[in-house]
């Protein structure tokens, strides 16, 4: 099963459209993640265009957005457990991906995908991978713009970046 992990879209603010650079590997997908700060619902159209979506709201989604994803869930795909939060809670002091992994603890899940900051991340904690796509259309500071790519293969979950460098 491969899941294409997108977050922080902020669109119609940081761009018109999604980049072709994602719509071209979404095309090609089982499920889409977005990890929060749509923006808007149409974001949530344009991607089930392409694949079926899941996921959460982030903070600079409103109370439509919020309703219809929740603001922190588990999916079970291919019966591997995903958590999945935007990672702005104040859960703690130690960065996004210490919001990510306290806003699951105590929970058995083998991956935790969030979003906010806008940093890709890619690391494994205590046996749980830990994965921020980045943005695909606000970069902030990063060299360019990013999403992901999750595989899920025989009781297994590996997780990379796509990066380019057009939000067209």
């Amino acid at each position: 099963m491969r899941i294409g992990v997108v977050s922080d879209t902020h669109l119609p603010r940081s761009a018109k459209s999604l980049p072709q650079a994602l719509v071209k590997e979404f095309r090609q997908v089982d499920q889409i993640l977005h990890l929060g700060d749509w923006v808007a619902m149409e974001i949530y159209d344009l991607l089930a265009e392409l694949a079926p979506v899941e996921g959460i709201a982030g903070n600079n989604d409103g109370a439509e957005i919020i309703q219809r994803f929740g603001e922190r869930k588990i999916v079970i795909l291919e019966g591997m457990r995903i958590g999945l939060i935007h990672g702005h809670a104040p859960y703690s002091r130690k960065g996004t991906d210490g919001n990510a992994l306290l806003a699951f603890e105590g929970e058995e899940v083998d991956c935790i995908l969030f979003g906010h900051s806008h940093q890709p991340l890619l690391r494994r904690e205590n046996g749980i991978l830990l994965f921020n796509p980045g943005s695909p259309t606000d970069k902030r500071r990063e060299k360019q713009y990013s999403f992901g790519l999750l595989d899920i293969e025989d009781g297994k979950i590996n997780a990379r970046h796509v990066f380019y460098d057009s939000k067209e």
